[in-house]
């Protein structure tokens, strides 16, 4: 009998070399005959590659991860866990997707990224850099996730979104559109940042807000509760305002480079008038 140490900590067991490429297969996993396993790659614990799928380089699926459809993973990167990937989609670098997470569609998982949790990946994502995508959170459409980005809880980031730098993206909250949220900026609660709206610098969405349109927000602003913000014209929002709108029943007004915000009954509503940058 054949045996092959895996260095997974459960010394040599019973392996073979896979009929197309060569790689290492443990005798509990399974893998189609038509699957191609490079001789760097491993595949073992018991996991299943089959259809058309390409593990190579010195990638390595094991415990219970499945690859599938058109799928590749390669270079350094290591699916395991319950993790799936499948489609056409692509885990390269020294990229992890473990636990329950999906990774499936044209979506890419590379550079240092881990997708985990009950994390989705998928349509023509982009996830890379050292972002990690966890919880039950969703990445999907055409959006980009990278930097060292953190999308985790049950938010989720999609169409045309980039989030980068140190930004996280969290709760219930829904970034799409063509939004941009960066830097050190979070986006969490209930929000909905969408349009081409922009979050960044050390800016703070919570709760229910809403920003859309052409909004900017950054600096040390944090906008909480159950405020809206409304395009009206360019609106920029940024330097230190600080609203705790459940405390505040009068109206206020904060006038800085001829931007205006309102304060009353909890809303916030920004009426910018000549996009001050």
């Amino acid at each position: 009998m054949i045996i092959f140490d895996f260095e997974d900590g459960n010394g040599p067991v019973p392996a073979h070399q896979h009929e197309n490429g060569g790689g290492w297969v443990a005798n509990t996993a399974c893998v189609e005959k038509d699957v191609f396993v490079s001789s760097n790659a491993k595949v073992y614990g018991d996991a299943q590659v089959f259809g058309k799928a390409q593990v190579f380089c010195k990638a390595k699926i094991s415990d219970n991860a499945s690859v599938y459809g058109n799928a590749s993973v390669f270079d350094n990167a290591q699916v395991f866990g319950n993790a799936h990937v499948f489609g056409n989609a692509r885990v390269y670098g020294d990229a992890r997707v473990y636990g329950d997470a999906r990774v499936y569609g044209d979506a890419r998982v590379y550079g240092d990224a881990c997708v985990f949790g009950n994390a989705s990946v998928f349509d023509n994502a982009q996830v890379f850099g050292k972002a990690k995508i966890s919880d039950n959170a969703q990445v999907f459409g055409n959006a980009h996730v990278y930097g060292d980005v953190r999308v985790c809880s049950n938010a989720c980031v999609f169409g045309y979104v980039r989030v980068c730098s140190n930004a996280c993206v969290f709760g219930y909250a829904r970034v799409y559109g063509d939004a941009y949220v960066y830097d050190n900026a979070h986006v969490g609660g209930n929000a909905r940042v969408y349009d081409n709206a922009q979050v960044y610098g050390d800016a703070r969405v919570y709760g229910d807000v809403r920003v859309y349109g052409d909004v900017r927000v950054y600096g040390n602003v944090q906008v909480l509760d159950s405020a809206y913000q409304e395009k009206q014209h360019n609106v920029i929002v940024y330097e230190k305002l600080e609203s705790e709108t459940r405390e505040k029943k009068e109206s206020l007004i904060y006038q800085e480079y001829g931007i205006k915000i309102h304060l009353e009954d909890e809303k916030i509503k920004l009426k910018g008038i000549f996009g001050c940058h």
